[in-house]
C-alpha cells in the first residue's frame, strides 16, 4: 500500500495529534518512509481534504483532522457534554502567561493589581495549559510559569506567534458587546493574605465554575475562535 493511504488511515484512527516521527514508528521497521515522503504525503492529503467538511490542521503537538470551524456548532449538538466556561479572572490569568511568560505568580498579581487564587493556577496546571519552566533566582525561589503545547493545541495555533499581538487586541472591533463589570472577581481581592478556596475534583471552584455575569467562553474571550472538533 502508498505511503500516503497509510499515513491517512493513521490521521484519521488517532485520538492525539501526531508528529511526522509518530507517524514513522507506526510502520513496520523494514516498511518505515522517510521523513520527505511523509511530509509529501501529509501535503497531499491536505490538499484532497482542502474542499470538505473535515481538513488535516497541523498543531503545536502535530497533525489532526478535524471539523471545519463554520461547522462545529451543529456536530457539537452530537455531544451532552457542555463547553466548559471559565471566570475572567482564569482567562487574564492565561493570557499574561502567554504573553509574559516565563512569570512568576507574583508578577501575574502586580499586573493584575489583584492576588490570583491558588484555584486558578491549579486549575490552569490541571488542565495542561501551563507548566512550572523553572524558578526564578530571588529568595523563595517562586515558579515560573509558561504555556505548554496543549495550551496551543486547544486554541488551534501552531505557535505562540500566531498569538495576535496586544496592538491587533486593543484594536480589535467588539462591536455591541457587553461592557465588562468592574473589576473584582468572587473568587479574588486585592492583594491581602489569601485565603484559598475549595478545589473541586476538575480542579475549579464553584465561583469559576458557576455561571455567573464575569463567566464568558474561553475561546470567545481569547479571541482565537472557536475549538475545532477532533475526529478520532
Amino acid at each position: 500500500m502508498n505511503t500516503k493511504r497509510i499515513v491517512e488511515a493513521i490521521l484519521f484512527a488517532a485520538n492525539r495529534p501526531m508528529t511526522i516521527r509518530q507517524i514513522q514508528e507506526t510502520f513496520p521497521e523494514l516498511e518505515k518512509p522517510d521523513t520527505l515522503s511523509v511530509q509529501m504525503a501529509l501535503d497531499d492529503i491536505a490538499r484532497d481534504y482542502a474542499d470538505r467538511p473535515i481538513g488535516l490542521r497541523q498543531l503545536a503537538s502535530g497533525y489532526r483532522f478535524q471539523v471545519r470551524e463554520g461547522l462545529s456548532p451543529y456536530v457539537t449538538r452530537l455531544f451532552e457534554e457542555k463547553p466548559a466556561r471559565y471566570s475572567r479572572a482564569l482567562l487574564e490569568t492565561l493570557a499574561i502567561i502567554a504573553y509574559r511568560q516565563p512569570v512568576t505568580r507574583g508578577e501575574i498579581e502586580d499586573i493584575r493589581g489583584v492576588s490570583v487564587s491558588s484555584s486558578i493556577i491549579q486549575t490552569l496546571l490541571e488542565r495542561e495549559w501551563i507548566r512550572v519552566i523553572a524558578h526564578k533566582e530571588v529568595p523563595g525561589r517562586p515558579a515560573l510559569f509558561g504555556t505548554t503545547k496543549q495550551f496551543l493545541d486547544y486554541f488551534n495555533l501552531t505557535s505562540l506567534s500566531e498569538l495576535p499581538t496586544l496592538e491587533e487586541i486593543v484594536n480589535f472591533d467588539f462591536g455591541n458587546s457587553p461592557q465588562p463589570q468592574p473589576e473584582q472577581d468572587h473568587s479574588e481581592r486585592p492583594q491581602t493574605a489569601e485565603i484559598e478556596q475549595p478545589v473541586s475534583p476538575a480542579g475549579q471552584t464553584d465561583s469559576e465554575t458557576a455561571g455567573s455575569e464575569t463567566e464568558f467562553d474561553a475561546q470567545t474571550e481569547a479571541g482565537l475562535g472557536a475549538e475545532n472538533l477532533t475526529l478520532h
